[in-house]
C-alpha cells in the first residue's frame, strides 16, 4: 500500500513537474531568433496548440490548451500574424495573441487611383485578386446604386495579413466618413448640393491639375460651365474610359457613347472617376470664384486660366505646340 501511495505522489510531481515546466519554462530562455506565426481565423485551440508545438514555440500542446482554458483566454486568441520565440513562456505566447499584439503591414492607396489601379495594387499585395475588388464594386452597385469608385479614401493603411478584402474595404470607407466631417456635410447641404456630386467633382479636379490653389479655380470653372450649360469637356474621363495613362486624346476617343463622356454629354458624368484626396474633395466644395471658362496644363504642370475661347486657343498655341 505504501508503495502505491508512493507512486501516485511521484506521478503527481512528475505531472506537476511537466506542467510547470510546459508553462513557465521557455523551450529555449537563450534564443533570439524570432518565428512568424499564423493564427487562421476560425482555427480552434487545439489547432493553434498544436501549430506552436510543431513549430518549436511551446513545449507541450496539452499543457497551451489547459492553460489557455484555465486563464480563461482560450476563447480571446485573434487571428492574425505574430512575432514569437523559444525564449517565450506560454503565458507570455497566449497573451501575445489575446491582445492582438500581432504583426501589421502597410498599403498605401495614392491619391487619384482608379479603382482597377487599386485592384492592380492590391493583387500585386498579395492581399486580394482583382477580379475580387471588382466583383465586390458590382455587388454593391447593384445594392445601393453606388459603387466604391470615390470613396476608397487614399491614405496609408496598416492592416494584418489575416484581414480579407472586405475588411479592409470597410477600412477604406469608414476612413472616408470620417473625412467627410459634419461642417463638410453642412456646407455641402447649404449649397443644396449632395455628397455623390461633390465626389464626382473632386474625382475630376484630382485628376485635372495638382495644387490645391488650382484645384480650387478650376472647381470655379467647371461649376461655372455646368451653371451657364456648358460641356465640361475634361480630358480625364476620356481617359478614364479608354484606361490610357496619357494626357493625349484621339479625336475619335470624344465620340465615345458614354455617360462619362463629358465632351459628348453635358452635365457631371455618371459617377467618379478615381478615388479623390481632400484637397481635390475641399475644392469641390469651396471653389474660388472666378469668371474663367478654360484652362490647360503645360507640360511642367503649370496651369494656364483663360477667359475666352480665343483667349484659350492661343495658350494651346502657346504652351502645348
Amino acid at each position: 500500500m505504501r508503495c502505491f501511495i508512493t507512486l501516485i505522489i511521484a506521478i503527481i510531481l512528475i505531472g506537476g513537474f511537466l506542467v510547470w515546466q510546459g508553462v513557465y519554462y521557455p523551450v529555449d530562455s537563450h534564443s533570439k531568433e524570432t518565428v512568424n506565426f499564423l493564427v487562421k481565423k476560425g482555427q480552434s485551440t487545439k489547432e493553434i496548440a498544436d501549430g506552436l508545438e510543431k513549430a518549436g514555440l511551446i513545449r507541450y500542446k496539452l499543457a497551451f490548451r489547459w492553460y489557455a482554458s484555465f486563464a480563461k483566454e482560450g476563447n480571446t486568441l485573434k487571428a492574425g500574424e505574430y512575432e514569437l520565440s523559444r525564449s517565450m513562456t506560454l503565458p507570455e505566447i497566449i497573451t501575445k495573441m489575446a491582445s492582438g499584439d500581432m504583426l501589421k503591414r502597410k498599403i498605401t492607396i495614392i491619391e487619384g487611383w482608379t479603382l482597377k489601379d487599386i485592384a492592380r495594387y492590391l493583387e500585386k499585395e498579395g492581399v486580394a485578386s482583382f477580379e475580387q475588388l471588382i466583383e465586390m464594386d458590382n455587388i454593391r452597385r447593384a445594392e445601393t446604386g453606388i459603387g466604391l469608385e470615390g470613396y476608397l479614401f487614399p491614405d496609408t493603411y496598416e492592416i494584418s495579413p489575416e484581414d480579407g478584402l472586405e475588411e479592409i474595404v470597410k477600412l477604406m470607407l469608414e476612413n472616408f466618413d470620417n473625412k467627410i466631417t459634419l461642417e463638410l456635410k453642412e456646407e455641402i447641404s447649404f449649397q443644396e448640393k449632395n455628397l455623390s456630386k461633390i465626389i464626382i467633382m473632386a474625382s475630376l479636379i484630382e485628376k485635372e491639375v495638382r495644387s490645391f490653389e488650382d484645384k480650387k479655380i478650376v472647381s470655379g470653372i467647371l461649376w461655372n460651365r455646368l451653371k451657364i450649360g456648358m460641356p465640361l469637356q475634361v480630358d480625364s474621363t476620356i481617359t478614364y474610359l479608354t484606361n490610357k495613362k496619357t494626357t493625349s486624346i484621339l479625336k475619335e476617343e470624344l465620340e465615345i457613347d458614354s455617360p462619362y463622356n463629358t465632351y459628348k454629354y453635358k452635365g457631371l458624368p455618371f459617377g467618379p472617376i478615381c478615388n479623390p484626396g481632400l484637397e481635390s474633395i475641399k475644392a469641390a466644395i469651396y471653389p474660388t470664384e472666378n469668371d474663367y471658362l478654360f484652362y490647360l496644363s503645360t507640360l511642367e504642370g503649370e496651369t494656364i486660366f483663360s477667359k475666352t475661347l480665343k483667349e484659350h486657343n492661343e495658350a494651346i498655341n502657346k504652351y502645348l505646340r
